[in-house]
C-alpha cells in the first residue's frame, strides 16, 4: 500500500495534521503565532547544517528550532518588544540559512521543496519520522494537558496549583520544534505557522470545549491534507500551498457560521 506516492503523501499530511493540531490551540490561545512563524524560519539554517554535517534532515532542523524557540524565550522581555524580537531572529535567521546553504559545495539542494514543501517525494522513513513526532507531540501535550491549559488560561492561578509556567512553556517550545521538523517535508518553512493557525482557528468557532477544539482542528487539518492534495493532482498546483489553501476555506467557512449562528442567538 506504501508504494503508492499519493497514499505516502496523504499519510504524511495527516501526521502532521495530528502534530499540529493540539499544538496550534495553545499558539491560538497563547498569541503565539509569529512565535511559530519565527521557530519555522530558523528551520532553514537546520537544513544548512544537516546538509554540511551529511546527516539526516531531521536532526539539525530540530535542534535549530529548538534552539530558536528558547532564545526567543530568554530575550523575552529585555528590552525589546515581543513581535520587535520576534521580527528580527524570523527573519535573520531566514536569511542566514539561505546564504548558509548557498556556500555549501557539491550539494544539489532544492530550495522550494523545503520552503513549501514537497509532500509528493516523502518516503517510507520520512512517514515513520512524521508519525513518530506527531505521537512525541501528541503524549507531550496529553501528559501536561491540564497544567499547560491552567498556564494558558492564568498564570497566578498555575502558580497556586503549584506548577510552573515556564516549565509548561518549554513543554510547548519542545513540541514546536517537533513538529517544525516533521512538518518541513509537508508543507516547508513558510507554510508551516499556516498549518498551526488555521486548522485552530477555524475549530474555535465550533468547539465548546478545548479538548473538542484541538480534536475538530485534527480533523480538519486531516481533512485539508487530503482535499488539497486531491485538487493538487487534479488541477497541478503545488501541494503544500493547496494543502494550506484548503484549510483557509475551511476557516472562511466556519467563522462566517459562527457569526450567523451567534447573530440568531
Amino acid at each position: 500500500m506504501l508504494d503508492d506516492f499519493m497514499t505516502r503523501a496523504t499519510l504524511a499530511g495527516i501526521g502532521v495534521a495530528i502534530a499540529a493540531a493540539p499544538l496550534g490551540c495553545f499558539v491560538v490561545w497563547r498569541r503565539m503565532a509569529y512565535f511559530g512563524d519565527a521557530t519555522a524560519h530558523a528551520a532553514i539554517l537546520g537544513v544548512a547544517l544537516s546538509l554540511t554535517l551529511e546527516m539526516s534532515i531531521f536532526p539539525g532542523v530540530m535542534a535549530v528550532a529548538l534552539i530558536m524557540a528558547l532564545t526567543v524565550t530568554l530575550l523575552a522581555g529585555r528590552g525589546y518588544a515581543m513581535d520587535t524580537l520576534l521580527g528580527v531572529l524570523a527573519h535573520s535567521a531566514l536569511a542566514f540559512g539561505l546564504v548558509a546553504v548557498s556556500f555549501l559545495s557539491g550539494v544539489r539542494i532544492d530550495l522550494m521543496a523545503y520552503l513549501f514543501g514537497d509532500i509528493l517525494a516523502v518516503s517510507r522513513s520520512d512517514l515513520l519520522v512524521i508519525w513518530g513526532g506527531a505521537g512525541l507531540v501528541v503524549a507531550l501535550i496529553a501528559w501536561r494537558w491540564s497544567a499547560l491549559l491552567t498556564s494558558t488560561l492564568n498564570e497566578e492561578l498555575a502558580y497556586a496549583a503549584d506548577l510552573d509556567p515556564k516549565r509548561e512553556q518549554l513543554i510547548l517550545t519542545l513540541c514546536l520544534a517537533v513538529t517544525v521538523a516533521v512538518a518541513i517535508k509537508v508543507v516547508g518553512v513558510l507554510l508551516i505557522a499556516a498549518m498551526l493557525i488555521i486548522p485552530a482557528a477555524a475549530a474555535r468557532s465550533l468547539a465548546r470545549t478545548p479538548e473538542a477544539m484541538a480534536l475538530i482542528a485534527a480533523v480538519i487539518g486531516g481533512v485539508s491534507a487530503a482535499s488539497g492534495l486531491r485538487a493538487a493532482y487534479l488541477f497541478d498546483t503545488p501541494a503544500g500551498p493547496s494543502i494550506v489553501c484548503v484549510a483557509a476555506v475551511f476557516f472562511a467557512l466556519f467563522s462566517l457560521l459562527g457569526w450567523h449562528s451567534r447573530r440568531d442567538a
